[in-house]
Parts: C-alpha cells; structure tokens; sequence
C-alpha cells in the first residue's frame, strides 16, 4: 500500500511539472509579482500546441532581431511550453550576462532551471534572489514550486503561506497550495484550497482544471465530470475520467469507493 501510495503520489507531481506548476513557474504576475514595475513571465501552457509552436518561432524572431530583457524572458518561457527547457536556459543564460542584477531575469532564470529539472542550481539562483528584507511573492511561489516538484511538500507549503501575507489575493498561490496538499495525499485541504483559488475572479481554467482532478480523487465523479465539462470538449472530459479511476485503482482506492458511492 505504501508503494501504491508514493506511486500516485509520484503521478501527481508529474502533473504539477506539467500543469500546476505552468502556474507555480509561469505565474502570469501582475506588474507587483514581477518585481515592481518588471517584465512578468508569461504563460503559454494553456496554449493548444500549434499556437505554443506559432509562439515559439514568433518570439524566437523576436529575440534574434532584438535579444532584450523582455525578448528573453517571453523566448523563454515559449520553449519552456513547447519543452525545450534546455535552450529556455541558454537564452537566459545569455540574458543573465547583460542583465546581471535584474530580478526579473533572475527569476525567469530559476524558473527555466527548474523546468530542465536543475533544482539545486535554480534553488541557488532564488536564494541570491530574495531578499530577506523585502521577499517577493512571486520568487517565493518559485520557490515552494521547486520544493513540490523535490517532494519537500511542507517546505513548499511554508513559502506559500508567506507568499499570501504578501499578496492574500493571488489565485496562483492557493492553487499551488492545494496542490501541494494533493502530492502528500490530503485531499480535503487540497480541496479547499483549490475552492479558495477559483474564488478570485482571475483564476484560470487550469485551477478549475485541478479542482476537478482533486474532487475525482476523492471518488466525487458527479462533481469532477461537472466542473470537466464546463472547460473540456466532451472526448477531453472522458480522458480525465479514465485517468482519475487509473489513478485510484493503482492506489488501490477504486473498490472502496465503489461500495461508498452506490
């Protein structure tokens, strides 16, 4: 039972990798959360894959003619969405020589790292970062992202909080939160977190997306094929569907919840 549990417990971080974590790392940050008046990153992850391509060679055309901070940093973040997080690190790599004290650069720098898997070397890179006297909460949410993906869940869930004294009403930070509860298998606070983030007006469809996922895990399909159907085409809402019960059956959950739900 417990090597079912670390399994789709495993599952879920890869999730967070792939989705949440489009909202940990990519947070489209208000001008506040990029550093006071900065370049946010900006987040292609919810982008169909010819418009995350279409992007890419927009933006790369972009940044050849003029290789700027924002150039960089929208480059970027469309080869972290399309998964070519290594040259995502050499593009920043190049941004970090011109612009060697900017935030923002730093930032979209960790968060490449971590993208391509680099977590100790973007750790380090966030820590040089942040400043004790005046944290950022958007460096902070990175930063917890990074611990989730690391399985160091209550550390990642420790940032989060202090991330919300900073910024109560930021969506991406409860989403992140409820979801690092889901990777350690709590679902209810997971749930309510995740309630918590699409309470605010500018929660994204992935928020929705994940809700849908948590409420599923806990055998509520009424509830998830609702919330699903809303944001999905029906053949993506039956996808969801099978992969919510693939889950519960490698954990072993899925006889139990039958017998609960008839």
């Amino acid at each position: 039972m417990v090597d079912r549990q670390k399994s789709i417990m495993q599952k879920l971080r890869v999730l967070a990798l792939a989705g949440v974590a489009a909202i940990a790392l990519n947070a489209c940050a208000s001008p506040r959360g990029a550093g006071g008046g900065g370049t946010a990153t900006p987040d292609f992850s919810g982008m169909s894959n010819a418009a995350k391509h279409a992007a890419v060679q927009d933006l790369g055309a972009k940044y050849q003619k003029s290789p700027n901070k924002q150039s960089a940093i929208y480059f970027a973040a469309a080869l972290r969405a399309v998964g070519q997080t290594g040259q995502a690190v050499s593009v920043l790599e190049k941004a970090r020589l011109q612009y060697k004290n900017d935030f923002d650069v730093a930032l979209a720098y960790a968060k490449a790292l971590a993208a391509d898997g680099r977590f100790d070397r973007a750790l380090n890179v966030l820590d040089v970062t942040i400043r004790p006297e005046r944290p950022n909460w958007n460096a902070l949410s990175v930063k917890g992202a990074i611990f989730d993906q690391m399985g160091r869940n209550a550390e990642a869930r420790t940032l989060y909080n202090q991330a919300l004294v900073i910024a109560p009403n930021e969506p991406s930070l409860y989403a992140n939160l409820g979801l690092s509860f889901a990777m350690s298998n709590q679902l209810d606070q997971a749930e309510a977190a995740l309630r918590r983030a699409i309470s605010f007006p500018k929660a994204s469809r992935k928020v929705r997306l994940n809700l849908a996922l948590v409420i599923g895990l806990q055998g509520r399909f009424d509830g998830a094929r609702s919330i699903y159907a809303r944001e999905l085409p029906p053949e993506d809402v039956e996808a969801n569907m099978a992969y919510i019960r693939a889950l519960l059956t490698q954990q072993n959950k899925w006889d139990r919840i039958k017998g609960s739900s008839n």
